[in-house]
């Protein structure tokens, strides 16, 4: 089982889409279900997406299926963050995340390291070039968890 897609919201939802789509090496077209939202697409075309909605959307259960209820702005993302494979390399994806005017910088999450951005959405992404996302796989195991934090059985 993988994670297929994931939604976010934005003040910027075009803009922010775009970006993520650069990330991804991919492609950001309008979300025609959601007013206003976009989406970005993976490079792969295997359906991995990031829904990027106007801030302040909620989604609903609507009759007979999600609705999506337009409301006030947020300020900030809160807990919600992401972490992207990106086929660009720590220099490319600095130089893009300084172009948006957002905080890049290389960290240690101690199975693996990414590079840190803060978008001006106050949304963490963390992104990964080829080299880091062979150390996610390695390191973010169940093994590798218990382990690093004294969990075994």
């Amino acid at each position: 089982m993988s994670l297929l897609h994931a939604s976010i919201a934005a003040r910027a939802p075009e803009a922010m889409a775009r970006a993520l789509a650069r990330l991804l090496g991919g492609t950001a077209l309008p979300f025609p279900p959601c007013p206003g939202a976009w989406i970005a697409f993976a490079a792969a075309d295997d359906g991995t997406a990031v829904e990027v909605y106007p801030s302040g959307t909620r989604l609903d259960h609507g009759p007979s299926s999600v609705a999506f209820t337009p409301g006030p702005p947020r300020r900030d993302a809160g807990a919600t963050h992401l972490a992207l494979a990106s086929p660009l390399t720590v220099p490319e994806i600095e130089a893009l995340a300084a172009g948006f005017g957002w905080t890049a910088r290389t960290c240690d999450r101690g199975p693996f390291d990414c590079v840190e951005i803060w978008t001006g959405e106050g949304l963490l992404i963390e992104v990964l070039d080829a080299g880091m996302l062979a150390d996610y796989r390695k390191g973010m195991t169940v093994a590798s968890w218990r382990a690093m934090f004294g969990m075994e059985d």
